[in-house]
């Protein structure tokens, strides 16, 4: 990606961006007019989950900046909520709440409730899009008088960026919901890509649903590749986001004038599990010629290192029956929705488009059972028989090394053309004009 200048002091940026804010009123009166109105009303502070380096603490940190001014306001603490958008991922526990959030939060004794998409009790009927889709979204959210809105903006690709609206699309809404907006042809639409918005039906379910539900503020902020602050956007939903996307846009975006053979990458951070690292798989497919190969590398820590149960069946599936078959079971009118099945019909375009030993997958948390699911060729094929299923870092340069070799033509005279995709998921591939 492009260089990019870190903020000097984004401690005091943040404090800027809440009392100078885009399209809406500061936060601090904001809150005193809504408590003034209302003194019991409760404020929901909505917050994204642990596969986004969101600065939620720290000299960065963005929470603490919107929890002081509610509670200035004359907010009690039992009167806020933070509530974690988990979307359809799962609940975080207590000591990833710790580590994620700054400590005055539980010094305070601020609540903090993770949403839950299958949770029908604690979902309310929002009503219909103008697509006709009925909108189920969560209810301590929608009871709330004063709602802010917290997050990142990097690229996605499929809602063109994250942030802003997403927090209540797919963040807040229940799994059912999630039909539409994650169904077959929305992921394969062409306007539904990396950093883009205009046209994308994605984004604009989303910012439509997020309308619907209402918002008061939100508070969202880019990052450089070393997750250091570069802006703070805060304000009205559709002003301060896109003042993200456009900023993040300046930067992100990554040319190249041809593909190439063979293409190295990694997850990044939002890798935590094999779930989230298609997302490095889609922002390098372009530059990967139709049957190049690609490997991809990640650190799949999380505490279920490849899913949920319906993802590992739903990859499963992929692996028996091939690419092509399982996209023609997406589009049948006999399919019945899975809410995971977005991201496997991710891994599919890449299957199609590479093969399945064009696409090599390594991560050294995963053992030999889990690798057995995933579709493409497992990296520890590529180690001695001795070396495979390790927790060894020093098996990520062996995986690298052989990947290479294989890529080396069995005779002729040309080189094969190879790149290293540094910054992962997070830089963007675009033809060069």
């Amino acid at each position: 990606m492009r260089e990019v200048r870190p903020l000097d002091d984004p401690a005091a940026e943040v404090e800027r961006a809440l009392d100078r804010p885009l399209g809406a009123p500061p936060l601090l009166p904001l809150a005193h007019q809504r408590l003034a109105a209302d003194p019991r009303a409760r404020a929901v502070v909505v917050i994204s989950d642990n596969t986004r380096p969101v600065p939620y603490r720290g000299e960065s940190g963005i929470l603490w900046p919107v929890l002081r001014r509610l509670l200035e306001a004359g907010f009690p603490p039992a009167q806020i909520l933070i509530l974690v958008a988990n979307g359809t991922h799962r609940p975080l526990a207590e000591a990833e709440l710790r580590r994620m959030l700054d400590p005055r939060v539980f010094e305070r004794g601020i609540p903090i409730l993770n949403h839950e998409a299958r949770y029908r009790a604690g979902l309310l009927p929002l009503g219909r899009t103008s697509q006709g889709e009925e909108v189920f979204i969560n209810r301590r959210y929608m009871e709330s008088g004063l709602r802010i809105l917290t997050g990142l903006v990097e690229s996605h690709f499929v809602a063109g960026v994250s942030g802003g609206r997403k927090s209540i699309c797919p963040g807040l809404i229940g799994e059912e919901s999630t039909r539409h907006f994650h169904g077959a042809p929305m992921i394969a639409a062409p306007g539904a890509r990396d950093l883009n918005l205009d046209g994308n039906p994605c984004h604009e379910e989303a910012l439509e649903v997020a309308r619907m539900a209402g918002v008061d503020f939100i508070v969202n902020v880019t990052l450089d590749k070393l997750f250091r602050p570069t802006g703070v956007f805060a304000g009205e939903l559709d002003q301060a986001h896109r003042a993200a996307f456009e900023h993040l846009r300046g930067y992100a975006a990554v040319p190249f004038r041809e593909p190439f053979d063979a293409v190295l990458t990694h997850a990044g951070f939002v890798g935590i599990n094999h779930y989230q690292s298609v997302k490095a798989v889609l922002a390098a497919l372009p530059a990967v010629r139709r049957g190049g190969r690609l490997l991809v590398l990640a650190a799949n820590r999380d505490e279920d290192p490849v899913g949920s149960l319906r993802y590992r069946s739903l990859l499963h599936l992929l692996t028996l029956v091939g690419a092509e078959a399982f996209r023609r079971l997406l589009f049948s009118p006999d399919w019945t929705f899975i809410p995971e099945q977005w991201e496997v019909q991710a891994w599919g375009r890449a299957l199609e488009q590479l093969g399945p030993e064009g696409l090599v997958y390594y991560s050294p948390q995963l053992p030999e059972r889990d690798c057995a699911l995933l579709p493409g060729l497992d990296g520890n094929l590529l180690l001695a028989e001795d070396r495979r299923y390790r927790a060894d870092a020093g098996n990520v340069q062996r995986v690298v090394d052989a990947f290479l070799r294989q890529a080396r033509p069995q005779g002729g005279n040309r080189e094969p053309r190879l790149a290293f995709l540094a910054d992962g998921p997070y830089g963007i591939l675009r033809p060069a004009s």
